[in-house]
């Protein structure tokens, strides 16, 4: 395996511009060090800070604002036979909104952002960072060179290195954290569908409080309307009405607040002794289990939190921080105190808490910002899942679909037409087939706590590995966070056949399909690296290959970042010719969030320069977008073209000899790995005398033929220019796995015929290269696993 060996430079060499193999025009390590920690560094002006926490509330804040409509419903659904349990129940959403989003999420989680991202997949590409756990192992060193692949360093003897050792010891301890991560972005998926559900119906549930003897069916018909035109909508992106999100929460807030206040004056400023944390214990002491099964109500005050860290890439921390401090925290206290105090005097009015307890002069008002409100809401979360669906596509954890950028300023908007169908059919069979609030609520509070503690375990690790921090604070968190958690997940146990089993059963179905298709990944790319084909047959072959070379480009795309893939020689063993100029094309997502455009490209020589064979790397993050465009051919023969210029130009520098062994070390590389059986070489030196001996004989016609270096550069160019007019065509592998027949039942299952489904129906390479149907060339292969 290529990324096995190391290669140790000296000190002077490091951050070298000629360096060919790594990116060109690698910054200096002064430079690239600013650059890395260009978002750590960067300040905002206070008033650009309002600015951007103002804008943060529409986007951030929809899903955790709207939670008033329905919390006390969902905590006591049968009705409320104690005045006293409204004070403990105010005084549970009070310490739950202050130790999970606020202490938990904005002081401490939101600062485990990888450069600005948020959300699950973030936490695991930083983690992939700063240890060796990606499942698939195509990195390479050159990789941790990119100005946006920032990580720490730490002593050998730390926690920091011991839960490094402990996380690299086992594959299953990786698989683990995979399944980990994968079961938080299932849930999150299963919000993308309960928020909308549970927002806008709770929302529409305003027109029966003024007409009692409508029939509820109708309600529900209003709420699939509105969801039906939300869902058809999502093509258009938000880039034209995102400016009216916030201030349509803003004006939510100061409304739910301002109601809240009046309340408490007119009603009973006593639930304000609800601060006190006595009254929780008081609660839980009268209630018994019928308090604790009620917790699962009070979990929804705190729904959105998780999303709230997904949609944190759009805007600084500093900004989130704010917006949440000073605008949705003070708002959301008085919201819940002012319905407390009405339903002190109304216990009755449970059932539609919220708009019961709005003054009569401001009903109507109200009741349209509400039903905005929850629109807006349930557009930050369909968005959020459209993101952590791209950053699975991304790390190889999602079937290859569709992926519409919808905005030209924003890189984040994006639009999946599958997954928008697929979210709107399951929101409207929630929506109607429950038909009331209390069972979506069960459902929609099993999924946020199993998010909450996928959260939490990621953190502890984090904690652990990058933030370096003290056993002692890493216990403090660990043990607040799942006593919390814990405790909340306790309580909807008890509520899963009471719909608590629809995100379950959701996110089972997604986990299947994210499992297997990254497994059939993970088995293709083995397969790939263990049957490359081998450089010193290459070599042997001489500069025609032993072929017929006929004029064009021949671009052979490959998962291999190193190494000839085994699709090239079944394809010159099948039809003995191939192109005069072979482009070995590897396109690769990184565990960061964008590689920028001046560094996507690696471009390296395979062999001497008579065999006219490149190998090309393109790199991304999980935030890029590999667009359905032209540019990219362009850019990758732009790429090619800029590394021969200054090839040539190199070999008339007074470091040549420094260089050319550099170079050649690495071009033959993949011959000794393949000699080797992938085993890392005994020691730096012999591997470079080995390297050196079995490049420097092969010497290519153009430099020996005696002209100077620029007419060699020149007349490589055109004859590569010549061979790019004569024609480019695309050869893609086309693998197909089966399980092998003494294979277990559920292994044949997940092989034959889930993954071999999920292939099917996913899009093809070509579409996703743009790759125009009369240049392509598909090279099939079956392999057994």
């Amino acid at each position: 395996m290529a990324s096995g060996i190391e290669f140790e430079e000296d000190s002077e060499n490091k951050g070298s511009m000629w360096v060919l193999d790594q990116k060109l025009d690698q910054p200096m390590d002064e430079e690239a060090g600013r650059l890395k920690n260009m978002y750590r560094e960067k300040k905002f002006s206070a008033l650009l800070l309002l600015r951007l926490a103002f804008q943060s509330l529409g986007v951030v804040y929809g899903d955790l604002g709207t939670s008033p409509l329905y919390v006390f419903y969902n905590t006591f659904p049968h009705g409320i036979e104690d005045p006293e349990d409204v004070v403990g129940a105010l005084s549970l959403i009070i310490y739950s909104l202050t130790l999970i989003p606020l202490l938990k999420y904005i002081f401490v989680v939101c600062r485990a952002n990888d450069n600005g991202q948020g959300g699950t997949f973030a936490l695991y590409s930083l983690l992939c960072r700063h240890a060796k756990i990606n499942t698939i192992p195509n990195q390479h060193r050159t990789d941790e060179e990119l100005t946006t692949y920032s990580r720490t360093t730490f002593h050998e003897h730390s926690y920091a290195a011991k839960t490094k050792r402990w996380l690299e010891g086992h594959a299953s301890k990786k698989n683990m954290l995979l399944i980990l991560v994968l079961v938080g972005t299932c849930m999150l998926i299963g919000d993308g569908i309960l928020t909308p559900a549970i927002s806008v119906l709770s929302a529409a549930g305003g027109i029966k409080v003024d007409h009692p003897g409508m029939s509820n069916d109708i309600v529900v018909l209003v709420a699939v309307i509105i969801l039906v035109g939300l869902f058809s909508m999502q093509h258009y992106g938000t880039d034209r009405v995102g400016w009216l999100f916030a201030p349509i929460v803003l004006l939510w807030f100061l409304l739910i607040g301002g109601i809240g206040i009046f309340n408490i004056w007119k009603y009973d400023s006593s639930v304000l002794k609800a601060f006190s944390p006595v009254y929780i214990y008081r609660y839980f002491k009268r209630g018994g289990r019928d308090g604790w099964t009620s917790l699962g109500g009070i979990m929804l005050s705190i729904t959105g939190t998780e999303a709230l860290f997904a949609d944190l890439g759009h805007f600084p921390v500093s900004a989130v921080q704010l917006a949440f401090t000073v605008v949705v925290f003070p708002c959301l206290l008085l919201a819940y105190s002012g319905q407390a105090a009405y339903l002190m005097k109304n216990q009755d009015h449970v059932i539609d808490a919220f708009y019961r307890s709005i003054p009569d002069t401001i009903y109507w008002p109200v009741f349209i910002v509400a039903t905005a409100a929850a629109i807006v809401a349930s557009q930050a979360t369909i968005s959020a899942t459209f993101s952590i669906i791209k950053q699975a596509l991304a790390l190889g954890c999602f079937p290859r679909v569709k992926v519409v950028h919808t905005s030209k300023k924003f890189l984040g908007q994006i639009y999946i037409p599958d997954i928008n169908w697929v979210l709107m059919v399951l929101c409207i069979a929630v929506t109607a087939g429950f038909k009331n609030q209390s069972q979506i609520g069960n459902a929609y509070g099993t999924a946020v706590v199993i998010v909450m503690l996928a959260t939490t375990f990621m953190m502890i690790l984090i904690m652990l590995l990058v933030w370096r921090c003290h056993w002692i604070l890493v216990v403090i968190f660990t043990g607040l966070s799942v006593v919390v958690e814990c405790t909340y997940f306790s309580s909807v146990i008890f509520k899963v056949d009471q719909g608590g089993w629809v995100p379950l059963v959701i996110a089972a179905a997604f986990l299947i399909i994210m499992y297997v298709w990254h497994y059939g990944t993970v088995k293709r790319y083995e397969f790939e690296m263990h049957s490359k084909v081998s450089m010193a047959w290459i070599l042997g072959l001489g500069p025609s290959l032993g072929l017929v070379r006929v004029p064009g480009i021949g671009l052979v795309y490959t998962e291999l970042a190193s190494g000839v893939p085994h699709i090239f020689s079944h394809f010159i063993t099948n039809l003995p010719a191939i192109h005069s100029v072979v482009v070995f094309v590897c396109v690769k997502y990184l565990p960061v969030y964008t590689v920028p455009e001046e560094e996507r490209f690696l471009v390296k020589r395979i062999g001497p320069k008579s065999f006219h064979m490149f190998r090309c790397v393109a790199r991304y993050g999980y935030k890029d977008l590999h667009k359905k465009d032209d540019d990219f051919e362009k850019k990758l023969f732009d790429n090619l073209f800029m590394f021969v210029r200054l090839e040539s130009m190199m070999e008339g520098c007074s470091d040549s000899d420094e260089y050319s062994l550099y170079s050649q070390t690495e071009q033959s590389r993949d011959c000794l790995l393949n000699d080797n059986g992938g085993n890392t070489a005994s020691s730096n030196m012999d591997l470079t005398i080995s390297s050196v001996d079995s490049i420097v004989p092969v010497k290519s016609p153009l430099l020996s033929s005696g002209h100077t270096s620029n007419q060699t550069e020149l007349d490589e160019l055109e004859f590569m220019n010549n061979c790019r007019s004569a024609g480019v065509v695309h050869i893609l592998g086309n693998t197909v796995v089966r399980a092998r027949r003494d294979s277990r039942f559920y292994k044949k299952i997940a092989v034959d015929y889930i993954y071999a489904f999920l292939r099917k129906i996913c899009r093809e390479n070509s579409v996703i290269f743009n790759v125009p149907h009369e240049s392509l060339l598909n090279v099939g292969q079956i392999f057994y696993v």
